[in-house]
């Protein structure tokens, strides 16, 4: 979500749709001859891919924080690293207050959530749309998925907030507008020791920490939302990693979010070719933004049937058409954004799979 667009929780999308086997471990010594074949993935989940309009996002249910039962929905965000949650309806009403969530000393624990008294707060959006959302550093247990498929990770840093307000207006925004499941290799701005939930399980001997994700199923995308299997596998086998058709790209590390997700690339498009860091957001629900030093201040959409290349520094390619329903792309300098990262919205993972290697610090795409 690092275009920095408000998300709703899906549980919530009626009211805000815009801001939106088994851990195995044998019992007996086995022949480190073990074939890596007979590794399996740690755990496959489904998913839920929602749309409203020209607006498409997939979910991951969370169902348990700590000792509660939950039935909250998160923005599965692979443009952001660490889960962010409303402490609404996770901690007692008396805790949350509009100047802060109330904790004694340095650390609160409450129904299994252990709150810190680390306060801060990070901003979502850009010119114009810009919302800051003010919480604390948290810890707890998760159950991550739901019937149809659930793991739990154990002692997960989180990012807990207690209000999120635009920044033009100075509303606050309706409770759990802004539930993240960020996957990102690197850290949350909101505080470093913060990173993706998936990468806080322990994986049995020989499977790496990460992730792959499927081919979203682009029927599935309705309005009321429809439960996708098999879309999220969790650990990756050695032949995810070596020999599944991915494209490996290395990551770079920097001092502030810890490994980048942003990879080296050339983007061609309306006779342009320009070198450019890219990032592929599946937090972005429909938009696509191409950042270029010479082009007009502003947003500047692209028409309709233009032709977009992208080739990585590492051979892999990607074309699209923009359409007047999917990859909407708009031509923007950086100068007027800040930001010089060109985003690639959700319509990416319609046509291509991706993968995050943690341990290792790579992503891999590979067309389908």
């Amino acid at each position: 979500m690092n275009i920095k667009k408000p998300f709703t929780n899906w549980a919530s999308t009626t009211v805000f749709i815009l801001y939106l086997l088994f851990l195995f471990t044998s019992c007996k010594k086995e022949s480190t001859t073990k074939s890596q074949a007979t590794i399996k993935n740690f755990a496959t989940l489904g998913l839920y891919e929602l749309s409203s309009s020209n607006y498409r996002a997939i979910y991951i249910p969370i169902t348990t924080v700590g000792n509660n039962s939950t039935d909250y929905f998160l923005l599965f965000d692979t443009g952001s690293s660490g889960m962010t949650m409303d402490a609404n309806g996770i901690l007692p009403a008396s805790m949350i207050t509009s100047s802060g969530i109330q904790v004694t000393g340095d650390f609160t624990t409450i129904n299994g959530i252990t709150i810190t008294s680390m306060q801060s707060s990070m901003s979502y959006g850009g010119v114009n749309d810009e919302i800051i959302i003010y919480g604390n550093l948290a810890y707890a247990d998760l159950g991550i998925g739901d019937q149809s498929g659930l793991v739990k990770a154990t002692h997960v840093p989180f990012f807990l907030y207690y209000k999120a307000v635009d920044v033009t207006t100075g509303v606050t925004l309706p409770v759990h507008s802004f539930d993240v499941f960020g996957v990102g290799p690197g850290v949350s701005y909101a505080n470093n020791q913060i990173g993706s939930p998936l990468n806080y399980f322990n994986l049995p001997q020989g499977l790496t920490s990460g992730f792959k994700l499927s081919l979203l199923d682009n029927n599935s995308f309705i309005s009321t939302g429809a439960y996708v299997s098999n879309l999220l596998t969790i650990g990756l086998t050695s032949s995810d990693l070596t020999s599944s058709g991915f494209t490996m790209h290395p990551l770079t590390f920097n001092s502030t979010g810890g490994y980048s997700p942003d990879i080296n690339a050339n983007i061609s498009y309306s006779g342009q070719k320009i070198s450019a860091d890219i990032l592929f957001d599946s937090g972005n629900s429909g938009t696509s933004v191409i950042e270029n030093n010479a082009a007009a201040n502003g947003l500047n959409q692209l028409p309709i049937s233009s032709a977009v290349a992208i080739t990585t520094n590492e051979g892999f390619s990607y074309q699209y058409t923009t359409t007047s329903t999917f990859n909407f792309t708009y031509i923007e300098n950086p100068s007027y954004s800040l930001d010089s990262r060109s985003i690639f919205s959700i319509d990416f993972f319609i046509s291509n799979e991706f993968l995050i290697d943690y341990k290792n610090h790579q992503i891999g795409l590979k067309n389908n």
